[in-house]
């Protein structure tokens, strides 16, 4: 083995080596990247997190046993070599390499420890890997610079939100990681207690509660940087285990909370990013959102909006008649170029149309200045001036249709048709752009037909609107939530509300939420006493980090942020957990596994 001493440590890391230092005898540790060898003389790179340095075994130059043993080196081998810096010859430069006019003429070296056979060559190559068995070889995969970038970013993510908090006065509380299950919500990871036989704590899926009592204990201003724990069905961006920035502030109205993560969106981006943000955000509230986007998260950076066409299609012969007479909603999706589509391309979005629900989608295209579709026969001529202007087409576009007895469904179908429409165009998708947004006053509760009551849309500790609490049972679903979600470019990348600090309006919640008292009691007592106490009012939010900062590394997926990510099966590939236990603990536990 290798004898490595202060003798063979790194002058400095390999990325580091400039022209100006050339002359100087260096110290180089990191990996093999690349060898070629060119008729007896040896080029490697040797490669850290700060990039490559090219080094040269030159015969001639350095002791035939350090160049047999160069001869030996492969792929990922860590090394140490001694050598002096020199410039490379004219012509040779590389100028996509930071050290590129610089390369090392090596004197001695020593393979500190050599690779097994590689699963896969790593390089810019890797991304097109099978991901399962870069995730095996994770430590591999992250030797990258796109890995090292990605993991970097959000250490610079990590001091930039402690120093940003902390100079506004917010002080970091750590709360437990092993708590009380509260089924409300998805499901708790739960975690068996020895000492306890038959009783588990749960994972926090968030520092809900926890960080609510704080206020209540003067805290004042909290944040933390949590992980939280979700026993869910797991999607593309979605893991078992997160990250989120959380934050809570007494005596806070809805503008306190979202003035300062303006500012702090604003200064994170132009430290991460080099980015301007534009502040203050825009703000919509929730059905102005759904009627404007068909989602409440819409994507800014596609400017056509979802349009009502009712007064078109109200009277007369119009198909839609009744369904707008019964409470129903005839929208539209304006798409400029959309006349030039051909028929096989319409029949592809209508039928993407009736696969996310409708049960028909209308088409009119404007050509030669006339408007054409199936549809124009039961518009009377006198209104199609009126159509064009609603829709605000002309020649050259397009207009589909959605009528449906649902707002919510007519909307969401063609904000999803908007999306898959427009994002592939650039003359319709601004992709280097980025918009932010508010969207608050979301619906209070939203009714489950699966569990047939209503549940919180967000969480039942969030406020309603105060003048609407006088008809919350009555009224359930028309109830309003002092609640709010930043979104960036078509992703929630944060949600938050004001909370309920009046125990009285806490129990009314749960009452609506089909919640007994005892149930509540049993559920969140601790919660609910801490609230007698004289509580201030409150509000916060959560800011979601791997998404974030997917988002400023431009990544394609929140595994790719996380340094040990979970497969879609909640798997980690790396260590192969979850696992089978033996027996001996089982009972210690005081728990059997049913097959």
């Amino acid at each position: 083995m290798a004898v490595f001493d202060a003798e063979w440590q790194r002058t400095r890391p390999c990325g580091m080596f400039r022209e100006e230092q050339a002359g100087t005898s260096v110290r180089v540790n990191g990996w093999v990247r690349r060898r070629r060898d060119l008729g007896g003389i040896i080029f490697i790179e040797v490669w850290d997190y700060t990039g490559p340095v090219q080094v040269v075994f030159d015969p001639e130059r350095c002791d035939p046993s350090v160049h047999e043993r160069a001869g030996a080196l492969r792929s990922e081998f860590c090394v140490a070599v001694k050598g002096r810096l020199a410039k490379r010859p004219d012509g040779t430069q590389n100028d996509a390499l930071a050290t590129g006019a610089v390369e090392v003429m090596a004197e001695d070296m020593l393979i500190l420890s050599p690779s097994a056979p590689l699963p896969f060559e790593v390089g810019d190559a890797t991304d097109k890997v099978d991901e399962n068995l870069r995730l095996t070889h994770r430590y591999l995969d992250l030797r990258r610079e796109k890995m090292q970038h990605n993991l970097r970013t959000r250490s610079r993510f990590y001091s930039f939100t402690r120093n940003f908090l902390a100079d506004r006065g917010f002080v970091e509380v750590e709360t437990p990681m092993l708590t009380k299950a509260t089924p409300e919500g998805a499901r708790d990871y739960l975690v068996p207690s020895r000492v306890n036989p038959g009783s588990f704590y749960a994972l926090p899926q968030s520092p809900q509660l926890f960080k609510q009592i704080l206020m209540v204990s003067g805290v004042d201003r909290y944040f933390q940087i949590a992980k939280c724990f979700r026993d869910e069905d797991l999607r593309a961006d979605r893991q078992p285990e997160f990250t989120q920035v959380d934050v809570e502030m007494s005596y806070a109205v809805e503008d306190d909370v979202m003035s300062l993560i303006e500012e702090y969106m604003k200064g994170l981006f132009a430290a991460l990013k080099g980015v301007e943000v534009k502040t203050p955000f825009r703000r919509l509230e929730y059905w102005d959102a759904i009627d404007l986007y068909g989602s409440d998260k819409p994507d800014l950076r596609i400017p056509m909006t979802l349009v009502d066409l009712a007064p078109v299609f109200d009277k007369g012969n119009s198909p839609f008649e009744k369904i707008l007479a019964d409470g129903g909603v005839v929208r539209g999706l304006p798409l400029p170029g959309g006349a030039s589509m051909s028929r096989k391309e319409l029949a592809e979005v209508e039928e993407r149309a009736k696969a996310l629900g409708a049960s028909g989608l209308g088409v009119f295209q404007v050509k030669g200045g006339e408007l054409k579709g199936p549809l124009v026969k039961f518009i009377d001529e006198a209104k199609i001036p009126r159509l064009r202007e609603i829709a605000g087409i002309g020649d050259g576009d397009a207009l589909f249709v959605v009528a449906d007895a649902s707002r919510l469904k007519a909307c969401s179908i063609l904000g999803t048709l908007r999306l898959e429409l427009c994002k592939g165009s650039p003359a319709l998708f601004d992709s280097d752009a980025w918009e932010f947004l508010w969207v608050t006053r979301f619906p209070m509760f939203e009714w489950s037909p699966e569990d047939k009551r209503w549940t919180a849309m967000h969480h039942p500790f969030t406020s309603p609107v105060l003048e609407q609490v006088a008809e919350m049972e009555k009224n359930p679903g028309g109830i309003l939530a002092r609640a709010y979600d930043v979104v960036l470019n078509g992703s929630e990348v944060g949600g938050g509300s004001i909370r309920i600090h009046d125990p009285s309006v806490q129990s009314r919640v749960f009452s609506c939420l089909g919640i007994t008292p005892e149930e509540a009691r049993e559920r969140f007592g601790f919660f609910l006493d801490a609230l007698s106490y004289g509580t201030p009012p409150h509000g916060g939010i959560a800011l979601g980090v791997d998404r974030l900062v997917m988002m400023l590394c431009g990544a394609q997926s929140i595994r790719e942020v996380m340094a040990f990510p979970k497969t879609q099966r909640a798997q980690c590939l790396l260590s192969g957990a979850p696992d089978e236990v033996e027996r001996s603990r089982l009972d210690e536990l005081k728990i059997r596994v049913v097959p």
